[in-house]
């Protein structure tokens, strides 16, 4: 007999509150559409241990070591007989005068939890920097607008199932070579509720939900990663009868974005300057997520060298008001064809400057990562 105290991870002595809890926790850990079609046995093997122990009676009869799921369940007894709670009850009456398990199991509420759900939503990456709101479209089961999620037409109540007279269930006496024994099964007429809707709500047809495509609105952290999951209490799937909803998972992916490339809480660019501001210095705006903002090439800027603008990256999760840096990468534009004049200038300051001995040096490798000057790159595109 599967031990379902174990399944749930909770003790025997659990309260009722605690194995709902548990069983939230493990449903939406192995729920198939978010762990994945692979837990689908475990995922069911979570909801059979819960609709024995969140069922007074059905707990009562399992503790007592019979497993109302299992048909073929023995119960403890000798020789592989297999007993329903009415064949225990009925046996311990006979040789004892009294009951044994507290009776059978009672009537299936209506009222079931929904399931969670599980959607896709793409953002820019400036949602991602400040925060924001998206937005997904879900198709799930939603509360039935016109019953009220109760499954019965307006005006009209469930009455109570004339077979079964509310009980769930129905009792025959079958006779067996240890005497007369009493069985019990769900009624069929009322499928174990105890109640029947005569009247069916015309658009959920006793359901209490219906299937419907419904928008939510997701709150986007400012720093959110990439790939991260984000979870929307009560935001999934209805239940039967109108039962709580489940939660809904959303998936978040971020679009790469043109102008930025994003390193952590940090946001990187590369800015093509001419050669000659290199050299001599120059003052540019550039496109930040913030508007226009100025920063200065300082001379003599060496390709790969960066200019950092502080507090103007991504905004630091769980960090209100924190951000990263904006990392603008300098990239300078040398020139592949000059005229006559142009080359004689450049060969000019070429001599006075580039032809020192002191510029040459041979090493098996650089002790510092190797940077040609700009000048030496233009020699060498124009060789």
């Amino acid at each position: 007999m599967a031990d379902y105290y174990e399944v749930l991870g909770v003790e025997r002595s659990a309260s009722d509150e605690e194995i709902k809890k548990a069983y939230r926790k493990m449903s939406r850990k192995y729920h198939p559409d978010i762990a994945g079609p692979e837990f689908e046995d475990k995922f069911k093997e979570v909801n059979n241990a819960y609709a024995v122990l969140s069922d007074p009676d059905k707990r009562r009869m399992y503790d007592s070591g019979v497993d109302p799921n299992d048909p073929n369940s023995a119960g403890g007894f000798p020789g592989g007989a297999s007993f329903g709670m009415g064949d225990v009850s009925d046996i311990f009456g006979q040789f004892f005068g009294g009951s044994f398990g507290g009776g059978s199991q009672g009537p299936v509420p209506r009222t079931q939890p929904g399931r969670d759900a599980l959607a896709n939503v793409t953002i820019d990456l400036k949602t991602a920097v400040f925060g924001g709101t998206a937005h997904v479209k879900i198709n799930t089961f939603s509360l039935c607008q016109v019953c009220g999620g109760t499954g019965a037409e307006h005006g009209s109540q469930p009455v109570t199932c004339p077979d079964c007279h509310g009980q769930g269930f129905r009792q025959k006496v079958v006779r067996t070579m240890l005497g007369q024994m009493m069985t019990s099964s769900p009624c069929e007429r009322c499928e174990g509720h105890g109640t029947i809707i005569e009247h069916p709500c015309a658009s959920c047809m006793g359901h209490g939900r219906v299937r419907a495509t419904r928008q939510v609105g997701i709150t986007v952290p400012a720093g959110l990663k990439d790939d991260s999951r984000l979870r929307l209490a009560n935001q999934g799937e209805v239940g039967e009868g109108g039962g709580a909803a489940g939660d809904l998972y959303v998936d978040v992916h971020i679009k790469s974005d043109k102008r930025f490339t994003r390193q952590g809480d940090d946001l990187h660019c590369w800015i093509s300057v001419p050669m000659s501001w290199a050299v001599l210095g120059h003052d540019i705006d550039i496109e930040t997520f913030d508007g226009k903002r100025s920063i200065t090439i300082p001379a003599g800027c060496q390709p790969e060298d960066t200019v950092t603008i502080k507090g103007l990256g991504v905004g630091k999760l769980r960090q209100s008001g924190e951000r990263g840096d904006l990392v603008a990468h300098i990239a300078v534009h040398i020139p592949t064809k000059l005229d006559e004049r142009e080359r004689d200038l450049m060969q000019q300051f070429s001599e006075s400057h580039d032809s020192s001995a002191a510029h040459l040096s041979q090493s098996s490798r650089p002790a510092t990562p190797s940077r040609k000057g700009f000048f030496s790159k233009l020699k060498d595109a124009l060789s």
